[in-house]
């Protein structure tokens, strides 16, 4: 008896086959639908990424033009402090205040390390030591305008007049 089949019916044989057909033709249907899903869904994504960039892009180019603005600013304020005959606290708490600005800016925008080190040191600087930067007013000028320019010579200048500093002093 170990050779014996279980035999069916011509009939059982051919609902097997059909119901088989049909499974696999739901299977197929569905695999056609995830590929399908799977496409879509790599596309969205891909756009998705190319506007996340896209935006990035702009924030930084933001941040950029708020940076070289409040450097003007800060130019314009060293200007009223040079040309003032009175009251050089309050323009000096002026420029102050406008480097921060600037500083603050310069550590939001991305590659910008050694840059954004020498205006934090600068401003710094100036709260630290207000008597010998306000004598130094027109090399930080100077600086402050080559920056705006574009020049890299004005981030060197920040980082001598900074090094410059008599440190034990006010």
């Amino acid at each position: 008896m170990a050779g014996t089949k279980k035999k069916g019916s011509a009939e059982e044989m051919i609902k097997y086959t059909y119901r088989d057909m049909g499974q696999e033709l739901i299977m197929k249907r569905k695999m056609v639908r995830a590929i399908v899903f799977a496409i879509v869904t790599l596309i969205a994504l891909c756009v998705f990424i190319a506007l996340f960039i896209e935006e990035r892009q702009e924030v930084q180019r933001t941040y950029r033009k708020q940076y070289r603005s409040s450097l003007i600013t800060v130019s314009e304020e060293i200007q009223f402090y040079l040309n003032a005959e009175g009251d050089f606290d309050f323009r000096y708490r002026h420029v102050t205040a406008d480097l921060d600005v600037a500083a603050t800016f310069s550590t939001l925008i991305n590659d910008f390390v050694d840059e954004q080190k020498s205006m934090t040191d600068l401003y710094s600087a100036f709260l630290k030591y207000p008597q010998q930067m306000s004598e130094r007013m027109e090399d930080v000028k100077k600086a402050i305008d080559d920056i705006i320019n574009n020049l890299d010579k004005g981030y060197d200048e920040v980082n001598e007049i900074v090094a410059g500093l008599d440190l034990k002093g006010y």
